[in-house]
């Protein structure tokens, strides 16, 4: 798509001259490659705009001495919200006529359940009543979908998962940006969402595709009912979540780290390898791995166990 096109049909307004250039979809800019869009506006990833490879990048005037000479810097004074009012360009068609799919002779699909375009299912994989699988999805081996589950485009299933009824995977997050008359302005996610090998999935979860890049389960992970991923959420591998836990977008946890039920997680932080979330703890900033935490806000364990101990004898 051109740039300058795409600028003129949400009326976004230069601050800088450039010469138009093709862009085929949107990235980040760690990632973005010379054929893709991007913007920057936190501080934080001040580094990786200096290196970044993207096409073209939204960004305010005093960061554009940082903008790499093979980069088209388009100044704007809100990038965040430029970029969210021409997401909408780069979102897949819903439906697509052509329905061509490959689907193992071994699997067994019951009744009710919708294949969609290009999408392949792999041997002994069993997708039970009313399950909808959308385009351009590959789900593996021995699989195990049950009745009610949908998938959305572009969606990721490894080897053994399994998926209990009502759960959503690959839906869009919760993205928005507020514009000048403080309306919600839609982020389209043109991202997806990968589940690893060897994950169960409880009911009634909904986990988000990305809004660029990938969402991802890693493998052997459990999960309980009513669980909820935000998008760019990462989880390591063996990890074991209970119920009614959230995380908010781009956190990421290790490998082989326990959530009791009810925690939360913030967005945008880190949680290491081996941790304990106590149920019903508050995670608001990235936490050392290897501990045990509990509270809101979060303690190591026995300091908040003498914390609730001083609390009691206050109040007899």
């Amino acid at each position: 798509m051109s740039i300058l096109k795409l600028l003129k049909k949400e009326n976004i307004e230069l601050k800088n001259s450039i010469e138009d250039i093709e862009v085929v979809r949107l990235n980040t800019i760690s990632s973005g490659t010379s054929n893709e869009l991007s913007f920057f506006e936190d501080e934080k990833f001040l580094e990786d705009l200096k290196v970044t490879k993207a096409g073209a990048v939204f960004v305010r005037e005093k960061h554009l001495e940082f903008v790499p000479s093979t980069t088209t810097p388009l100044v704007v004074d809100r990038p965040y919200l430029s970029l969210a009012l021409i997401s909408k360009y780069f979102a897949q068609d819903l439906i697509q006529e052509d329905c061509s799919n490959t689907i193992s002779p071994s699997a067994k699909l019951m009744n009710n359940v919708f294949v969609g375009n290009s999408s392949t299912i792999g041997d002994n994989t069993q997708i039970l009543h009313g399950s909808y699988i959308g385009n351009n999805v590959t789900i593996g081996k021995n699989t195990i979908i049950h009745p009610n589950v949908t998938i959305y485009d572009n969606s990721v299933i490894g080897n053994d998962v399994i998926i209990h009824g009502g759960t959503v995977i690959g839906s869009d997050g919760f993205g928005y940006v507020q514009d000048s008359n403080n309306h919600h302005v839609k982020i389209y996610h043109t991202g997806n969402i990968k589940i690893e090998d060897e994950v169960e999935i409880g009911a009634n979860c909904t986990f988000d595709r990305a809004v660029f890049g990938t969402t991802i389960v890693k493998k052997g992970t459990k999960i309980d009912n009513l669980v909820h991923l935000a998008h760019n959420v990462e989880i390591g591998e063996y990890c074991a979540i209970a119920g009614q836990t959230g995380f908010a977008g781009s956190s990421k946890v290790g490998k082989h780290v326990m959530f009791g039920a009810q925690a939360g997680v913030s967005g945008h932080l880190e949680i290491g390898d081996g941790t304990i979330i106590a149920a019903r703890s508050g995670v608001t900033k990235t936490v050392e791995g290897g501990k045990v935490y509990a509270g809101f806000p979060l303690f190591e364990h026995k300091k908040w166990l003498k914390i609730q101990a001083k609390i009691a004898r206050l109040v007899k």
